[in-house]
């Protein structure tokens, strides 16, 4: 149910005057998800899809009602053509397309019935509901041997607002163990499985009690169950958020060391347990204290425990031994992130994104740094960088591109060699674009790689779409 309002008027006219500007004054306020949706399997032929989010997308004359994109893996790869753009308009998504919805504004992905197909979960934070303006949704699609061609909604709580501005899933062994966790303006709600496709999952829980950020999920301590890491909105005190594991609440204790605003998880040292690499982009109030100059990661390594609060992290920034390049103010470096095993080692590596970075004399170009994991030491050695002028990637470094707003990585044609997809928010004044960079024999290679742009998938080629999703808000 949507009511049109003087604040959602307002809003999709801010979000459209910085389109028009093309600068980076105004950035949108959905979400700010660690990167897009790991690939996964929605149609069961075998081959990972990709999801590309476009919460901007104008649907049958309604204004930013959103969409999501699914490019069908192949032995091939990706392509524009094998794929299917799905709104709140197409048949089985319940709900309809309506003005400001932001419909993709975050998504996704776990098998959460245990069916053999990956379900997507999708946010649209700015969905009206009965209960009020901007009250937020999240839908499941299932997936299917025809795709995901229905849904259903999943329960927004009374006391939040904005619900689905970031979402992650987790779907092993059995459908009770699925869950998802979703948040809001207010903090993050967990439900927990069996999840099935006539009735609401069987809990539903607060999570994180607090002003909300970006949420992700992983197992720590390989006990078989997913962890979820949820990263409050920036806090006083602090130049970015604090990260939590497993809260319950307002009165569940943080990481006492580092904060951030998006993380990741996998294992950066080879030993078997999941590690959190968090992005922390802002400048810092004391250089070294709470942040780097130009932005920083950090590592807490998983374990037996999981990770202690107390836990030091490991800090790395372009001032790193072994890292191209150097910090410089605003570079936003950590802005995303994303770990995979691109060299094929056994000890997954770590891809950032630092979108506002400036290459030679354009401003907020964009550039993504891989840093190798290593089994001892820290990382940083053999570290490498892409960016549009990267040979064979298509495109060309433009003011406010911002190379590497987002970032996902997983292997699409069933090579075993894992992709590396990037997105950049403002090419072609925020339409946005989506490049996949083939997986090599130790990295991935801009030989083979394709570009996709907004008017490839039957939108406008300018103009505000978000194509591969929104970058960090201004909170």
């Amino acid at each position: 149910m949507k009511h049109d309002s003087v604040g959602g008027r307002r809003r999709i006219a801010a979000v459209l005057l910085a389109g028009l500007l093309g600068g980076g004054a105004l950035v949108p306020t959905a979400a700010h998800a660690a990167g897009d949706t790991v690939p996964a399997d929605f149609n069961g032929d075998g081959y990972r899809d990709a999801v590309l989010r476009v919460p901007a997308a104008a649907v049958a004359g309604q204004e930013a009602a959103g969409a999501v994109i699914v490019l069908y893996g192949s032995a091939s790869g990706l392509s524009a053509t094998s794929r299917a753009f799905i709104t709140q308009n197409s048949p089985g998504v319940p709900g309809g397309a309506e003005r400001g919805d932001y419909f993709g504004a975050s998504t996704a992905s776990a098998d959460l019935d245990r069916d053999g197909f990956a379900d997507l979960i999708v946010g649209s934070p700015y969905e009206d509901l009965a209960e009020g303006v901007d009250k937020g949704m999240v839908t499941v699609l299932w997936g299917s041997r025809s795709g995901l061609v229905s849904g259903r909604t999943l329960p927004t709580p009374a006391d939040q607002d904005r619900f689905g501005r970031d979402v992650a899933a987790a779907g092993k062994e059995s459908s009770s163990t699925s869950l998802v966790s979703a948040g809001g303006w207010n903090g993050t709600q967990v439900f927990g499985g069996p999840f099935t496709r006539t009735q609401d999952p069987a809990s539903s829980e607060p999570g994180m009690g607090m002003w909300f950020g970006s949420v992700t999920a992983g197992d720590l301590d390989r006990d078989g169950h997913a962890d979820l890491i949820p990263v409050s909105g920036r806090a006083g005190g602090h130049t970015g958020g604090l990260i939590s594991i497993n809260p319950a609440g307002m009165l569940e204790d943080p990481l006492d060391n580092g904060d951030a605003l998006v993380a990741a998880v996998g294992d950066v040292n080879g030993d078997g347990y999941g590690d959190i690499v968090a992005g922390d982009p802002d400048e810092p109030e004391q250089r070294g204290v709470d942040g780097e100059l130009g932005g920083r990661v950090l590592i807490y390594y998983g374990g037996p425990g999981g990770v202690a609060d107390d836990t030091e992290p490991t800090v790395i920034s372009q001032d790193s031994p072994g890292l191209p390049g150097a910090g410089e103010k605003d570079d936003e470096f950590g802005a995303s992130v994303v770990v995979a095993d691109f060299d094929r080692d056994g000890v997954a590596d770590i891809a950032v994104g630092s979108p506002n970075e400036k290459l030679g004399t354009v401003g907020s170009a964009g550039m993504v740094t891989v840093i190798p994991g290593t089994r001892t030491g820290t990382p940083g050695a053999g570290s490498y960088t892409y960016g549009q002028e990267t040979p064979d990637v298509p495109g060309g470094s433009e003011p406010g591109d911002r190379f590497g707003t987002n970032l996902s990585a997983g292997d699409v044609n069933r090579d075993g060699k894992p992709e590396l997809i990037v997105s950049a928010v403002g090419e072609n004044n925020y339409a946005g674009a989506a490049w996949v960079l083939p997986g090599g024999n130790t990295r991935p290679t801009g030989t083979g790689s394709r570009m996709f742009t907004t008017s490839q998938f039957g939108l406008p080629a300018s103009g505000y779409q978000l194509l591969g999703g929104d970058s960090l808000p201004l909170l």
